[in-house]
């Protein structure tokens, strides 16, 4: 592997509500905060819209899904379940219709 790889730093969800706070209070930029926390000013900027778009569930970590997502994941999966069921009910029903000799 080589020396130059840059490891990428986890954040928890507390340390980018702080961060969204800091960077929201009256008196320094988000350049000014984000070079105080040692964070890039892109990262922060992102924390504050995905923060104002839902604060709630903002930053749910490492593979977990915002409640809404979640359910998306499992109707895709589940729809896909039911296309794979009813392709081989269709191959069942085409074998087993056939006239016999």
């Amino acid at each position: 592997m080589s020396e130059n790889i840059k490891h990428r730093r986890k954040y928890d969800r507390e340390f980018k509500v702080q961060a969204v706070k800091l960077s929201l209070e009256k008196g320094k930029t988000v350049k000014e905060v984000a070079e105080d926390l040692g964070i890039s000013a892109g990262n922060l900027t992102r924390w504050r819209r995905e923060y104002r778009e839902d604060s709630e569930h903002s930053f749910p970590g490492m593979g977990k899904l915002k409640p809404e997502d979640e359910e998306m994941r499992k109707l895709r999966k589940e729809n896909a379940d039911l296309k794979q069921e009813r392709d081989i009910l269709k191959k069942a029903l085409a074998i087993f219709s056939k006239p016999q000799r």
